[in-house]
């Protein structure tokens, strides 16, 4: 077996693996120009190095210059505070291994960042277990990403740019502390795998039912009471992870229920009754007003609502195990289940609809895990 710290090259790789050695700065400079001078007389571009776990400060001053064919670069588990400006020399770099160092103050990457040519290059990026509050500005323009790790950290949001990242296809932010989730995380169009769990979420935006290519969502050791309704529509989904979350068991009724205006319930009548009426018979306020109205999910009810509704806990079941808490909106408290002792005679309607929904959903759902 060789030792951590061997050189291997093969025929297809050049890597260089100085790991666990708890080498000194000084110590990893001599070795990389000593190899440096090796590769360049070999004509044999390195492409793997590998420095975790020695007493790192600072990247090695050696990769200024000489390793722009680096694809692979890997400096996690040892104390840098910032990753300097060696990094942008790298302009070949696909895969960056950062993790469990210290950084996250001012500083802690390189200015000029999202203009090298690690915009283009850069494919993952991982700086899990650091100390970083905020998203750096520049890795929100790093345009190739596949997969971005910060997991671990001190996050206490996610902004908004993020966007941008339209090639990210995972992102892994476990072990922060975000309280909400921007709805501008829904347009990331390739996004296969979200990892938020271990955070302090207490709602998830209807909007992420735009992630089409999500297979996994971790969503475990939250706050979350529910879920919107419109994650059945995450039709590839293949995992969801809720375990740990404070999951109602009961249904809720939003005791803060106003009634509906006059305007309201008359554009409910118009509709509701089917009343015929043309663009020249109404102001143009009232043509667009009545163009918003949202039909009740009770199938049962047929009624119709505007800006005026009841918010309602209802179980969904998944896979004849789980009953999934979703929230859907009702026109009015009368379409709630029953409570009276009348009701337990038949099926309640929160009962009757979770099997209807259950009959779509349940073959889209190859894993919810509660516990």
């Amino acid at each position: 077996m060789e030792e951590a710290g061997a050189a291997v090259a093969t025929a297809g790789e050049a890597e260089l693996n100085l790991s666990r050695l708890s080498m000194s700065p000084e110590t990893v400079e001599l070795e990389l120009e000593a190899r440096g001078e090796e590769r360049r007389g070999a004509r044999e571009a390195l492409l793997r190095l590998l420095l975790p776990y020695n007493r790192l400060v600072s990247l090695p001053r050696a990769l200024s210059s000489g390793f722009q064919h680096l694809q692979l670069l890997d400096v996690s588990g040892n104390a840098l505070t910032a990753l300097g400006p060696e990094l942008l020399a790298l302009s070949g770099l696909r895969t960056l291994l950062a993790k469990n160092n210290r950084l996250g103050g001012p500083g802690a990457l390189p200015k000029g960042l999202a203009q090298s040519p690690l915009c283009r290059s850069l494919q993952m990026l991982n700086l899990s277990g650091n100390c970083f509050q905020e998203v750096p500005a520049s890795l929100l323009e790093l345009r190739a990403l596949q997969t971005l790790s910060l997991g671990g950290n001190q996050l206490q949001s996610i902004p908004a740019e993020i966007e941008n990242l339209q090639s990210l296809e995972c992102l892994y932010l476990g072990g922060n502390f975000i309280r909400e989730i921007p709805p501008e995380l829904a347009n990331l169009p390739s996004l296969s795998y979200l990892v938020l769990c271990d955070n302090k979420i207490q709602s998830v935006p209807p909007q992420l039912s735009q992630l089409h290519s999500l297979r996994s969502l971790s969503l475990h050791n939250n706050l979350l009471t529910y879920l919107p309704r419109e994650i059945l529509n995450l039709i590839h989904l293949e995992e969801l992870s809720l375990r740990g979350n404070p999951l109602v068991v009961r249904f809720v009724r939003d005791l803060t229920y106003d009634p509906p205006t006059l305007l309201e319930l008359a554009a409910r009548t118009i509709k509701i009754r089917n009343i015929s009426y043309t663009p020249y018979d109404l102001p143009e306020n009232l043509l667009r007003y009545l163009s918003l109205a949202t039909n009740c999910p009770n199938p049962k009810c047929g009624g119709v609502y505007f800006d005026c509704c009841v918010r309602q806990i209802k179980f969904v079941d998944f896979c004849g195990k789980y009953r999934l808490p979703l929230m859907h909106y009702l026109c009015s408290p009368e379409c709630s289940s029953p409570c009276s002792s009348a009701s337990h005679s038949s099926t309640s309607q929160s009962e009757s609809d979770s099997e209807d929904e259950a009959s779509v959903a349940a073959h889209r759902m190859q894993k919810v895990l509660l516990g």
